[in-house]
């Protein structure tokens, strides 16, 4: 690089280029020019090389705005890219901080090294005259001569983004960020200046999630959307095949892949399996449907999203939803979900189950703490109860179905309540979960129209094994809904109704007595108690 003049005017004037934006006649944009005139890299051989733009990088500068989301295969230099672009936003103009949030530390370390390779090999004249750094600590850089900085954090970081003010913002693989990614993300987006530059970028991982609905939402918020399937990228080819499979000669007529394309292709079917399309996406709908650890089978919850109706009633202002009306000569179940309630806590659901088909009847799901809770699901059971026949009032007893069952001790009282283990209402453990939630995935694919509520659809999109191995609702999604249905549903189809006596009034059959406190409680009461 040839010795030039590196004061201040030199720079900002530099700095004007990165405005000149990219034309369809392949005349390269002013960063991609300033990127391969200063930028250095480490290619994929581990070599030290100039920063020149790829086709997809090229892509992102012709179309890029002041609000963007990326959607993309692995290793396509997105990230790299970005870093670059904003690096020499942060280097050639005054009082600019620029942020890139990472979804792990290892990522943010990552991510900073690049950013760090580029200042070393900036010539010594810049690093010594007016990019001298005050500040190079793990994930900071600062200019004080322009006044500038560059951060790298991460979004586990609850403060990440709050006090500062931002002129370019980098969030990367979105899809993967920790606990509550949409309000970190709303702290971020608050950090960022009017006129500012925003880029969310990620891999695809699943239908659900604060990046997946930024993906759906892009077009109404003015975000302009990018997507970037694998064969983009040049270097994935591998031996050619002739053998075409139809799923292959589809993608041949339709994006002129190459024999030695399709041959990496089958390459990645073998080595990622089933998360081929999420890591190796080719298809911005199909991507993210087929990505995730959703615990349910993609196919046939879309299938069956598609055929759902409106409900036939609608209460509480959407929150009570009634699918199938009380049938005189039918038995029901109405299985509740507590929760703490508050208007910022978890939702409380209950859905009523007609007991001999498993059909799904009605659902609430709402805000409720413990004893509104027990008012609106006596209700329900009250409501679904047919001569001789009353409902069958099930209630998880974990966490506050404690607080549920102790409200129908008192004030709420009703006649026909499950119990298990000598104790009112059903417990759900670590162990009997994953067994439930998978009764109800096989009953999802045999008999779809059982299911009527697209809300409860929904959450089973997002309900998910976390990398613990734990299941439950994805960041930010609930899955309230999914447990009152899963959770007693399967047990009562499989279990109670083949196996176990009635609850008194319920038709034949007779109650258990237990020995117990709690039994006097119900008995004292004249309330059926069902033991299993």
């Amino acid at each position: 690089m040839e010795k030039v003049d590196v004061g201040i005017e030199t720079l900002l004037a530099r700095g004007k280029q990165l405005e000149h934006p990219a034309c369809e006649s392949g005349e390269e944009s002013g960063a991609a020019t300033l990127a391969r005139d200063w930028l250095k890299i480490r290619d994929r051989e581990g070599r030290e090389s100039k920063l020149i733009a790829n086709a997809v990088q090229l892509e992102f500068e012709r179309r890029r705005r002041q609000q963007n989301i990326v959607v993309k295969a692995r290793q396509m230099g997105m990230t790299t890219w970005v870093a670059g672009r904003f690096f020499l936003k942060t280097i050639t103009a005054p009082g600019v901080l620029t942020v890139q949030v990472a979804h792990t530390r290892e990522a943010a370390q990552s991510i900073f090294r690049v950013v760090q390779r580029f200042w070393e090999c900036l010539p010594e004249e810049f690093r010594k005259g007016p990019l001298k750094r005050s500040r190079a600590n793990v994930g900071q850089m600062v200019f004080p001569e322009l006044d500038s900085e560059f951060r790298v954090l991460t979004a586990s970081d609850e403060n990440a983004g709050r006090g500062l003010t931002v002129q370019n913002m980098h969030l990367s693989e979105v899809s993967r960020w920790p606990g509550d990614a949409a309000a970190t993300l709303a702290g971020l987006r608050a950090a960022l200046v009017p006129g500012g530059e925003l880029v969310l970028e990620s891999t695809p991982y699943g239908a659900h999630g604060c990046f997946y609905e930024e993906w759906q939402e892009a077009e109404m918020k003015g975000v302009v959307r990018h997507f970037f399937p694998w064969w983009k990228e040049k270097a994935y080819v591998a031996n050619p095949v002739t053998d075409l499979r139809e799923d292959e000669v589809e993608l041949v007529q339709q994006h002129g892949l190459t024999s030695a394309q399709i041959g990496f292709r089958r390459g990645l079917e073998a080595s990622y399996r089933g998360l081929r399309a999420q890591e190796f996406a080719e298809s911005a709908e199909e991507c993210f449907l087929t990505s995730g650890n959703c615990c349910f089978d993609i196919d046939a919850l879309e299938a069956r999203l598609r055929e759902v109706t409106e409900p036939a009633e609608v209460r509480k202002r959407g929150r009570l939803q009634l699918f199938l009306p009380v049938q005189p000569d039918k038995a029901y179940i109405v299985a509740v979900d507590p929760a703490g309630g508050g208007s910022e806590g978890d939702y409380a659901a209950v859905q009523v189950i007609e007991r001999a088909s498993g059909a799904q009847c009605a659902e609430l799901q709402q805000r409720l703490r413990p004893q509104e809770l027990t008012r609106a699901a006596v209700a329900l059971a009250v409501e679904y109860s047919t001569p001789g026949r009353p409902a069958l009032l099930v209630i998880e007893r974990n966490n506050h179905g404690h607080g549920v069952l102790a409200h129908l001790q008192g004030n709420e009282p009703y006649g026909n309540v499950y119990g298990s283990d000598d104790v009112p209402g059903w417990l759900t453990t670590c162990s009997s979960k994953p067994a439930i939630v998978s009764n109800m995935d096989a009953l999802l694919v045999e008999e779809p129209g059982l299911f009527r509520s697209r809300r409860l659809l929904e959450e089973c999109r997002t309900f998910v094994t976390h990398p613990n191995g734990r299941l439950g609702a994805a960041n930010g999604a609930h899955d309230d809904c999914v447990m009152a249905m899963a959770s007693w549903r399967w047990r009562s189809r499989w279990r109670c109704g083949r196996s176990c006596r009635p609850a008194a009034g319920g038709g034949s059959g007779q109650v258990e007595r237990l020995n117990t406190d709690v039994h006097r409680w119900y008995r004292s009461r004249q309330i059926s108690y069902l033991k299993i």
